[in-house]
C-alpha cells in the first residue's frame, strides 16, 4: 500500500486529513511549533484510541507528525 493510499484510507475512515492531525497533535500537546515531542506510543495509542485506526495507518500518521512523510509522499 502506498502512503498515499493509507492516508485516503484514513481520510474515508475518520474524515481527518493531514492538517487536521497535524493540529490535533499540537493541541494535545504532541508537538510544539511542527516537531514531534511524544513517542511513536504516545501517537498510536491515541490514534487507535480516538479513531479506531489500526497500527500501520497511526504509523502514517506518526510518520507525517515526525516529519517523515508528508502529503507529497508516495
Amino acid at each position: 500500500m502506498s502512503y498515499q493510499a493509507y492516508l485516503n484510507t484514513i481520510k474515508q475512515k475518520t474524515g481527518k486529513g493531514p492538517a487536521d492531525f497535524r493540529t490535533m497533535a499540537e493541541d494535545k500537546g504532541f508537538t510544539k511549533n511542527g516537531e514531534l515531542v511524544v513517542k511513536a506510543g504516545d501517537v498510536t495509542n491515541w490514534l487507535k484510541a480516538d479513531f479506531g485506526l489500526g497500527h500501520g495507518h497511526a504509523m502514517a500518521i506518526y510518520a507525517l507528525l515526525k516529519g517523515i512523510k508528508n502529503e507529497d509522499s508516495e
